[in-house]
């Protein structure tokens, strides 16, 4: 494992959770701050059916790309997420990874020098593509980062 990508963090790993309605749905966030990784949990009704994760160290390319970013609502372009596991179709499977890309995106612009690698994992019971949904996603996760 590269050292640059470990943070010295305490034991038990640091925590956080909030509730909040996500599509009218009561909704669990929860993160852990571990040593090599920062694990993100959104669950409704106690389910976890998607794993995505997302490196947040950038090539040295993508440096560029990072200093140039700006707080906007777009994804940060060298964050390249994973599904590990649950798929559910193509179409939920591309949203999963989008609302990792976008909280990897919010934890990257917070904090620059950030390079452990993010897993998150999804358990909404309905997963689409709506707007006022994304921003509920978002104000959520942003109470518990």
């Amino acid at each position: 494992m590269d050292a640059s990508r470990v943070v010295e963090e305490p034991f038990p790993a640091r925590s956080k959770s909030a509730i909040g309605p996500i599509d009218g749905i009561p909704t669990e966030a929860s993160v852990l701050f571990f040593s090599d990784k920062i694990l993100v949990t959104l669950s409704q009704e106690g389910r976890l059916s998607q794993w995505i994760q997302v490196p947040l160290s950038a090539p040295s390319a993508a440096t560029v790309d990072m200093a140039l970013a700006n707080a906007n609502l777009l994804p940060m372009s060298h964050l390249t997420p994973k599904t590990l596991l649950g798929g559910g179709g193509e179409e939920r499977e591309s949203l999963a990874q989008l609302y990792a890309v976008q909280i990897a995106s919010y934890i990257a612009r917070r904090d620059s020098d950030e390079h452990r690698t993010l897993v998150v994992g999804l358990g909404l019971k309905n997963l689409k593509p709506d707007r006022e949904a994304f921003f509920d996603v978002l104000e959520l996760i942003q109470k518990v980062l």
